[in-house]
């Protein structure tokens, strides 16, 4: 449907959702995911540096903790250099991506962090992943609950 509109010239393939290439990705779009690549980046360290950092301060920090805080550091720092090479690509549909991923992350993070009774986090980590679902939804020009926003249409 979308190739027949193309084709007869209705509409040209830039138009439709904003995941075309060319046009340039807004500031507080450039922003937001350098911000969240900062704090990726952060966390990446903390985990893999002073993972006591991350938990109460009678936590006892064991191998087995170790491990998890390694594994951490190895998602949290992939995320970040995808999201920076995704932005300095300009590659918008990657970009989408990453940004609903990172936002899912955010608001299971959220949900861990209620569970376990750490209420100081929660009003930040769900912030930082409402504002990728926006990121996301104003790159696919469709909220993440719509199949728009998870596939490049054009």
């Amino acid at each position: 449907m979308v190739q027949q509109a193309i084709s007869s010239g209705r509409i040209a393939p830039g138009d439709g959702p904003s995941l075309s290439s060319t046009a340039t990705l807004p500031r507080w779009l450039r922003i937001v995911v350098v911000i969240g690549a900062v704090l990726l980046t952060a966390g990446a360290f903390i985990s893999l540096l002073d993972p006591a950092l991350l938990v109460s301060p009678h936590a006892e920090i064991n191998p087995a903790v170790r491990v998890y805080a390694s594994y951490t550091f190895s998602r949290d720092l992939a995320l970040a250099i995808m999201l920076v090479i995704a932005i300095f690509l300009r590659a918008r549909t990657i970009l989408n991506s990453l940004m609903l991923l990172v936002g899912f992350i955010q608001i299971l993070d959220a949900i861990t962090d209620c569970v376990d009774h750490r209420w100081a986090l929660v009003p930040g980590v769900l912030v930082i992943g409402l504002v990728f679902f926006l990121g996301a939804a104003a790159l696919s020009g469709s909220p993440f609950w719509k199949v728009q926003a998870w596939k490049h249409i054009l």
